[in-house]
């Protein structure tokens, strides 16, 4: 199955039932499936972070406000983009979002070619973040198939020890080392120091 065939959703959060149905509509008549969701937490409870999908959600909403479920998003490294439903006043508010994360904001009312546009554009972006994602799990499953030798001679890399350190280290010959090494970048499927650096240091992140 390819990017483009991966089943997508389009999740719209408001507390203001015809800002809903009416995002619906035009969403719908574009083709794409959408779920709506009167409330943060209810939608927080439906969200399967696997599917590739997009957020369209109002700021300000009784109980969890959309500022406080994108901060919850954040928490949970949700691959999930979002863009704002903001009234006039709400503009400040909406770009200190971007700076979070949002991917950008609708003023009400909202043109329907921007929405479309918008959408699109998101939609690219949260497939990339699901890549992203599923190829960080994979490398980080990788990471644990190492042997207990080869985790140690990873450590000493990370650490910027040379060979010739490292064999000090593990009281191992040079041709040893330079053996887990070759071992360590064909199971991770990289062929630059910087990119095994990149895999360690997000697993340490994770940790």
């Amino acid at each position: 199955m390819s990017d483009t065939q991966i089943p997508s959703t389009i999740y719209i959060v408001d507390d203001d039932e015809a800002v809903r149905d009416s995002l619906r509509w035009l969403l719908e008549a574009n083709g794409y499936a959408v779920r709506s969701f009167a409330g943060a937490e209810e939608f927080l409870g439906a969200y399967d972070p696997e599917q590739v999908g997009v957020l369209i959600a109002d700021i300000r909403m009784p109980g969890m406000s959309g500022l406080e479920l994108q901060e919850t998003l954040i928490a949970r490294k949700a691959p999930l983009p979002i863009v704002f439903i903001t009234g006039h006043g709400d503009v400040p508010m909406a770009v200190s979002t971007m700076k979070k994360g949002a991917v950008d904001f609708l003023e009400k009312p909202f043109n329907e070619a921007d929405l479309r546009a918008l959408v699109a554009g998101m939609l690219e972006q949260a497939r990339e973040r699901v890549r992203e994602a599923h190829a960080q799990r994979d490398q980080q499953a990788v990471l644990g198939r190492l042997t207990a030798r080869e985790q140690q001679v990873l450590e000493r890399i990370v650490a910027g020890r040379l060979n010739k350190q490292i064999a000090g280290d593990l009281n191992i010959s040079i041709k040893t080392v330079e053996a887990h090494r070759a071992n360590i970048m064909e199971k991770l499927e990289v062929t630059t120091v910087a990119d095994l650096m990149k895999i360690a240091l997000a697993r340490a992140e994770e940790a």
